[in-house]
């Protein structure tokens, strides 16, 4: 830590925390989330030395070149304008810094901060790259979160629907009594309906959390105040995670960023409802981009709460579930039929294209999206689509963003 950053943690608070923990912490909340120079920073030189650069205003042309090989290689190059300007942002930062004090804070709220590296860390979080967040801020009993397999996002619509509001309770209930995760952030509509009906059908002998809800804002700042209530009984009896600080406020920006993170976290997301420029969308592309399934419940033809449904479904980008048995497929694959002795293959209902993509999937090791694509002859939304019905059906496996034939097929 920077000598002026150790003074102030000295003079507000006795602190024994490690220094990388401090740095993180303050980190948090000097960058953005998503700060793509930051995060390239903190990835060649590590958080101690990344917060001493910054505190000092130190940079050289080899450190600049180094950052910006960086951002090539995460194709995260584009409009950057050098260290520093992203200096010039971060420094007004620097005065109110006191990282002791926000840990001292969310300790006094019964939480406190995962850093990489720790036993609890959620190691989902890391298929995000360059993207993946700094620290997680939480409240709540965070030894118990569950792995990618045992976790489904359920979003949609703020403004949602008594039919909206009935599935989703009827999938989360179902989705916690049987053992899993279910992931959402906390606002009003499907989020909060997720979240209640978790917690009622949790499993009180279950080894994971029933729901963890991802905040926009800090953990000491519920949001919105509506839900205040409802958040605190989410950090009692499952978690609430945050990437900033306590005392950020949610923003818009924070807001399209923590939907990255739900869809890290969870094996698969689930849209319930979704205007057509709904935020849920956002958090299916993530969901996409990273190859985790997603999912789309339909909904009436007239209704604009489910328009964003019908275009996911139409476009190929997600698979139409309707309850949680279907959502349940998504995470451990179709169970196993019972058959007429007969010697038929899962294969032998697929499309041609669907047996040109399996066929162009490899045995061990992984590909990418693009090469099935020149592979199998098909265009990227082709082969989005298809992976996704292969994936339900048990015969394809990601591995990142990397796709793979699934193992039991292999």
């Amino acid at each position: 830590m920077p000598e002026l950053g150790t003074e102030r943690i000295r003079t507000e608070h006795e602190t024994t925390e490690p220094a990388e923990r401090l740095a993180r912490a303050a980190l948090t909340r000097i960058m953005e989330p998503q700060d793509a120079t930051g995060l390239a920073l903190v990835r060649l030189l590590g958080a101690q030395e990344a917060m001493d650069r910054i505190a000092s205003g130190g940079g050289d042309p080899a450190l600049e070149q180094e950052l910006h090989a960086v951002l090539q290689d995460h194709d995260a190059a584009t409009g950057w304008k050098g260290l520093g300007a992203a200096m010039a942002r971060w420094r007004p930062r620097l005065e109110a810094l006191a990282p002791a004090r926000d840990l001292h804070v969310a300790q006094k709220l019964g939480g406190g901060l995962l850093i990489p590296g720790d036993q609890q860390w959620p190691a989902q979080l890391d298929d995000l790259g360059l993207q993946s967040p700094l620290a997680l801020w939480y409240r709540g009993d965070v030894g118990a979160l569950p792995d990618k397999e045992r976790a489904v996002a359920l979003v949609g619509s703020r403004d949602s629907t008594s039919y909206g509001a009935t599935i989703t309770a009827d999938m989360a209930h179902e989705l916690a009594s049987r053992g899993r995760t279910v992931v959402s952030g906390g606002a009003y509509g499907i989020d909060a309906h997720a979240h209640r009906a978790a917690l009622a059908g949790q499993d009180p002998e279950a080894t994971v959390l029933g729901t963890v809800a991802f905040m926009a804002g800090g953990i000491d700042r519920f949001y919105p105040s509506g839900n205040e209530d409802l958040l605190r009984t989410v950090a009692r009896r499952g978690a609430v995670l945050a990437e900033v600080p306590p005392g950020c406020a949610p923003t818009r920006y924070r807001f399209l960023q923590r939907n990255r993170m739900i869809a890290a976290f969870a094996g698969a997301t689930v849209v319930v409802e979704a205007r057509w420029r709904s935020g849920a969308l956002n958090t299916a592309h993530h969901a996409e981009a990273l190859g985790r399934p997603v999912a789309a419940v339909p909904g009436p033809v007239h209704s604009a709460n489910s328009a964003g449904c019908h275009r996911l479904i139409r476009d190929g980008g997600a698979v139409l579930v309707t309850d949680a048995r279907e959502v349940m497929e998504l995470l451990d694959g179709p169970p196993a039929e019972s058959g007429d002795g007969g010697d038929h293959r899962i294969q032998d209902g697929l499309t041609l294209e669907g047996l040109l993509l399996l066929d162009a999937l490899p045995l061990r090791r992984t590909t990418t999206l693009e090469k099935l694509g020149v592979v199998a002859g098909m265009d990227p939304q082709g082969v989005r689509a298809g992976l996704g019905r292969l994936q339900l059906l048990g015969l394809a496996e990601s591995v990142g963003a990397q796709w793979r034939r699934a193992a039991a097929e292999s």
